[in-house]
């Protein structure tokens, strides 16, 4: 409740177990709050420090709660006061660089970034800045910034910010991506897959891509190229929509009206094969073993009717069932 105005979530817990209470101790709050109890005193210093909590007059030992819409107010109006401050100087230098922008020579239009450290702090503020969409293209190899530690993603996902992205199919190898990919699909992020890509890729809202420059050694990042709106923008935008046009959807919307549990997994098991995976590869993200695996596609021809794997690709395509 108090990180808006920089406060953590133990001085949130203690300024409410005070709010409760016609007063109280330091004891009584340790025992309360089930902190320790020498950060329970810095939390209450901290607290009275900021005006939020105040000594009793008749025991000075003893600490009363401010009332919230006193003592806090004038914090959040500070706090106002700032971000307005904050807004008007980010419209001021978006003009400026505006009209830097307006005069840059061809060779401008790329920015280079060094260091892996830098390309990662980038794929953070292209993600941050985003008020749309962001593209991504994601090779088989380790990635420059592994999904676990992309929070800038998560947040512009709960901010609505929608995701396109591709995959080679080697990606699919890790375990459980296929339960990933539809967690993250309710939330906006739409997950398609080709055999290969030409190289890992960022793209914000169609106004700023990042291209990485690749060396030798084991992260192979030595930079990235920062690409501004121009006419290889155009064409880096131009590429990505082909590839996506062209790229195998990984997780369907809704799935099929009637489908139980072991229809859901057949739809699933021909679209992985379709892609290109192993039966060893399928069977792991589905939670299968590959013997399940061979049973149920030798069962999904017989009802095809058709006697190979590529015939059996093309009848599910031809009846819907992927």
């Amino acid at each position: 409740m108090l990180d808006a105005i920089g406060l953590d979530d133990e001085h949130t817990a203690v300024y409410r177990l005070l709010l409760a209470v016609p007063s109280a101790d330091l004891a009584e709050m340790t025992t309360a709050s089930g902190l320790d109890g020498v950060r329970v005193g810095q939390v209450l210093a901290e607290l009275e420090r900021l005006g939020l909590a105040a000594r009793q007059a008749s025991a000075p030992d003893r600490l009363v709660a401010s009332p919230p819409s006193l003592a806090l107010r004038p914090i959040l109006l500070e706090r106002e006061r700032r971000l307005t401050e904050a807004h008007e100087a980010l419209v001021a230098l978006s003009d400026l660089y505006r009209s830097g922008a307006a005069q840059r020579s061809a060779p401008d239009v790329v920015d280079v970034v060094l260091g892996a450290d830098a390309v990662v702090q980038r794929i953070g503020q292209l993600q941050a800045a985003a008020s749309e969409r962001v593209d991504v293209f994601v090779l088989s190899d380790v990635a420059i910034l592994p999904s676990s530690e992309n929070v800038e993603e998560d947040r512009a996902l709960e901010r609505g910010v929608r995701y396109r992205v591709i995959v080679e199919t080697g990606v699919l190898d890790r375990p459980g991506f296929l339960d990933a990919a539809r967690a993250t699909f309710a939330l906006g992020e739409e997950i398609r897959v080709l055999p290969s890509l030409p190289t890992r890729m960022f793209i914000a809202d169609g106004q700023r891509a990042l291209l990485p420059m690749y060396s030798h050694g084991d992260r192979k990042v030595s930079g990235a190229l920062l690409v501004h709106p121009s006419g290889l923008l155009d064409l880096v935008n131009a590429m990505f929509a082909e590839y996506w046009r062209t790229a195998t959807v990984l997780v369907d919307a809704e799935p099929a009206a009637g489908d139980d549990a072991e229809a859901r997994i057949d739809r699933d098991l021909l679209k992985l094969l379709l892609i290109g995976m192993t039966d060893a590869a399928a069977g792991a993200q589905l939670g299968i073993s590959v013997r399940t695996v061979q049973r149920r596609i030798a069962e999904l021809m017989a009802r095809a009717a058709v006697t190979s794997r590529l015939q059996l690709g093309a009848e599910a395509v031809r009846r819907g069932w992927v």
